[in-house]
């Protein structure tokens, strides 16, 4: 929103100063309401869309700092300035400790009041921006967006929200993909520390030579290429949260010098020759065994025991294949929205072969999986054809159409349906419909999108495949024609 179209509201009880006031804001483009009492300035207030008030100390029924102190059990908090015919330094020291953003003594220079306002304004603007930002990275990170109902996600949802109430140092173990990122952000933005600083620090991506100046910090002249002071990421994150990403990359000299900031919670910048004091909570991660790195001597075990002091484990998708279908519909949702299409469901023949995948990249695979399939469906559903290769030699394995027109078939199809049968029921109608459709879509890609050729190499009529057509939804085939 523009400055010019704020509403400002003015209370004083001095009609003149009142429209004086009016006429000035109305020349600077703003809007103007009036009050003349503490009542009805409260009661301009609670009808809402006040930008900024200016207000008298002195009222009939009142004082501007009572205003000031109503503003507070209101949703809308405008910014205040105080104008006063009395200059007194403890009042205004008093008003600013209150909350007004300045205090004014009549007379004032309407130049002074018209910088003040802009200043005030645009601080309030910024504030309720940063407001804004802080509420949709919790929002982002909060323990909502772990999705799953699986009883590891259960137990994981629980373990987050009962250490987010501590300063405890917390050690979260996974393979690659499993989200310890995200575990860890969600124990910040939940907890006691959600707005304090939340450092993340990949250990594993940092030179060894770099890495305790990025921790710690050096000075300027401590070595080649250190041409001014650098703050140290512990700095960065004090009062907050660092998240030592890939704990288990980091080399044996920076350990001793961690231990040292988790026991004394001081540090030493490179070069420098005084100590830091930090208030900082240390969440790291590995997808490393640290238990068999300390007995290999590769782990400190004093370090490791400091990191220890909670352990949460990030479970492997295959551990809860249950949350898969729910991880699918939020990935296809994401990047059907990114890439402009309008990609709703996934056949049940993609499905399964979905639930069968190991998937050992977790659910980062998942998730990039998701995105190919979105980038390369033509259709309204994800089919087979937009998988990779290896999961078409699986149950079932679709192949080009051939030359002399011989259209793929089932790889042993005997053996997949009695797979599928001893998972439990099955849906006959729409196995027998995904088979139809996915004869179809080959078929077309084989013509070029022509659908009377394509119904000869089927065996059915022109009329049947475009019936068949409409009824699978089947549409943007490349050179899509009658002829």
């Amino acid at each position: 929103m523009a400055l010019e179209s704020k509403i400002i509201l003015v209370v004083d009880d001095e009609k003149s100063m009142c429209e004086m006031l009016e006429v000035a804001l109305k020349k600077w483009g703003y809007r103007v309401k009036t009050a003349h009492t503490l009542k009805d300035g409260v009661a301009a207030l609670e009808r809402g869309k006040v930008h900024l008030v200016l207000s008298d100390v002195k009222l009939p029924d009142g004082t501007g700092v009572e205003l000031l102190n109503r503003l507070k059990g209101l949703p809308e908090n405008p910014p205040v300035l105080l104008m006063t015919a009395f200059g007194n330094t403890d009042a205004a020291i008093q008003a600013i400790k209150l909350g007004a953003f300045y205090y004014l003594t009549k007379p004032f220079k309407l130049e002074e009041l018209e910088l003040l306002l802009n200043r005030a304004l645009e601080g309030d603007e910024l504030k309720k921006e940063n407001e804004h930002l802080r509420s949709e990275v919790k929002k982002e990170y909060a323990t909502e967006n772990i999705l799953g109902k699986s009883k590891p996600i259960e137990r994981l949802i629980e373990m987050i929200m009962r250490v987010a109430k501590t300063k405890t140092n917390i050690l979260i173990t996974g393979e690659s993909g499993t989200g310890k990122e995200l575990i860890a952000r969600s124990i910040h933005y939940s907890g006691i520390l959600k707005g304090k600083p939340f450092v993340a620090v990949n250990c594993g991506a940092i030179p060894e030579t770099l890495i305790e100046s990025e921790l710690f910090g050096h000075k300027r002249g401590s070595f080649t290429g250190a041409v001014t002071d650098k703050e140290g990421l512990f700095q960065t994150a004090d009062g907050g949260t660092i998240f030592l990403d890939e704990i288990g990359e980091l080399p044996m000299t920076m350990q001793v010098k961690l231990l040292r900031v988790l026991q004394d919670k001081t540090f030493r910048p490179v070069g420098g020759t005084e100590n830091k004091t930090v208030d900082v909570r240390v969440i790291s991660a590995t997808n490393r065994n640290l238990t068999e790195e300390v007995k290999k001597n590769k782990f400190r075990e004093d370090l490791f025991y400091r990191l220890n002091v909670i352990h949460i484990h990030a479970p492997p998708l295959r551990e809860r294949k249950e949350d898969i279908p729910l991880l699918m519909e939020h990935f296809l949702r994401k990047y059907s929205l990114a890439m402009g299409k309008n990609i709703e469901k996934v056949s049940p023949v993609v499905m399964q072969l979905i639930l069968d995948h190991p998937f050992p990249g977790n659910v980062r695979e998942l998730e990039n999986l998701i995105e190919r399939t979105v980038a390369l469906e033509g259709t309204s559903e994800v089919t087979v054809h937009s998988l990779p290769a290896h999961f078409q030699t699986k149950d079932v394995e679709l192949t080009s159409i051939s030359e002399d027109h011989e259209l793929p078939i089932y790889s042993k199809p005997w053996e997949a349906a009695a797979e599928a049968l001893s998972r439990g029921k099955v849906n006959l109608e729409e196995i027998v419909g995904e088979l139809e459709k996915e004869y179809i879509l080959k078929a077309l890609e084989k013509t070029g999108g022509v659908k009377k050729k394509a119904a000869e190499i089927l065996g059915i009529t022109f009329r049947s495949i475009r019936y068949r057509i409409t009824k699978h939804g089947i549409h943007d085939v490349e050179g899509d024609v009658d002829e």
